[in-house]
């Protein structure tokens, strides 16, 4: 049977954080019963239209914040599922949860429902950082809600942190790194703050200076850090988790061992998957096609999906490189062999040749991977495969 994860979009948000542009939505809770009935309709169509020799190995609620609806919604979108599917009886199912928005209650009804992974959304441990973006919740409600959720019986918790934030300092981050290390989740993952268009951060960036009402000249009143800094921010956080015990094992993510998002691994490594809700993209047979974007539009007619690319051979090489190359181990030469029966250091001789030579790239025994240097200039590296 073939693997394939699943992919669960919740939209709704308590409120909307000042960095973020995902198709994510407050002050819509009235909608949200709704799209749940849709939502189910939707896996309940896709079941139907789909070969029955699948085994779904993972399962992966994000949003949005899915901790912001009931609870019993998460219980009965996963017993669709459940009834739909051939679910693997040891497959990983996570959800993102808020601290904002999570109650014991609520934790341990996913247990009820068989989620054994939790993603618990920090950001930062720095309270005037954290208002700065936007969360609702402080650093103790977060301490809270990861207590609660050991309490609960929960053994394999993810912590997303961001770096580069605004007026955020080198102390700041260190300071993250030996609070978050103390709790010992099993699962880190790190972002480089990326400053969105038309998101709230944005706008704040930039205000206009009252003082100087004719000229009215632009100040910034909130500054990024240099790109020096932000780049030394990530080489701490780098050096500092794989000294406690974290691999690094993606560009975003480090783990104990054993504990690696499998969810995340099969999309890196070119697996098929499925998308439910708004802006859900699916990658089947070659074909990737998505959800609309808009809310209403999903509500409207969820069946009419966007074909984004119907995958040729050589995008789906090229791809294969491109999503490959953001593992720390990179890709295996014997695996790439394995599925397209073609050697990468022939079939793209020429990339991994010009970077190689920018010292962008590496070949070690069987894998193809980043370099330090690489790591720093990753866009550069997939770019060449796109």
């Amino acid at each position: 049977m073939k693997e394939i994860g699943i992919y669960v979009h919740i939209p709704f948000c308590k409120r909307k954080c000042f960095y973020c542009d995902f198709a994510s939505y407050d002050n819509k809770q009235e909608k949200i019963n709704e799209y749940v009935d849709i939502l189910l309709n939707e896996i309940e169509d896709t079941k139907n239209n789909l070969s029955l020799d699948h085994i779904v190995s993972t399962i992966y609620f994000g949003g949005g914040t899915p901790s912001f609806i009931e609870s019993k919604y998460i219980k009965s979108i996963l017993e669709k599922i459940e009834k739909s599917f051939n679910v693997s009886k040891d497959a990983e199912i996570t959800i993102e949860v808020n601290p904002a928005t999570v109650t014991e209650e609520k934790l341990k009804t996913y247990q009820m429902c068989n989620i054994n992974r939790l993603s618990i959304g920090l950001q930062t441990t720095n309270d005037t950082l954290l208002k700065t973006i936007g969360r609702l919740h402080t650093y103790s409600e977060f301490l809270s809600t990861y207590n609660l959720a050991r309490k609960v019986g929960f053994t394999n918790i993810n912590v997303d942190l961001i770096f580069g934030l605004p007026n955020q300092t080198l102390k700041d981050v260190e300071n993250d790194l030996e609070n978050i290390i103390e709790l010992n989740p099993e699962h880190i993952s790190t972002y480089s703050l990326i400053i969105e268009e038309d998101t709230k951060l944005s706008k704040m960036l930039k205000v206009v200076d009252i003082n100087d009402a004719k000229e009215r000249k632009e100040e910034t009143v909130l500054k990024l850090p240099p790109e020096d800094i932000e780049r030394k921010m990530y080489w701490r956080i780098k050096n500092t988790l794989e000294k406690n015990g974290y691999k690094h094992y993606e560009i975003s993510n480090f783990a104990k061992k054993g504990y690696e998002s499998k969810h995340n691994l099969n999309c890196w490594n070119q697996k098929e998957y499925l998308g439910f809700g708004v802006a859900a993209s699916s990658y089947i047979d070659n074909v990737r096609y998505s959800n609309k974007k808009s809310l209403s539009e999903y509500m409207f007619n969820f069946k009419n999906k966007n074909i984004e690319e119907k995958q040729e051979r050589e995008e789906k090489l090229k791809e294969y490189m491109m999503i490959g190359l953001r593992k720390i181990d990179g890709v295996s030469i014997s695996e790439f062999e394995k599925n397209f029966s073609l050697n990468p250091l022939m079939y793209f001789r020429f990339e991994i040749s010009k970077l190689s030579d920018q010292g962008l790239l590496e070949v070690d025994l069987d894998n193809i991977k980043l370099t330090k240097k690489g790591i720093d200039f990753a866009n550069i590296v997939w770019e060449e495969f796109v």
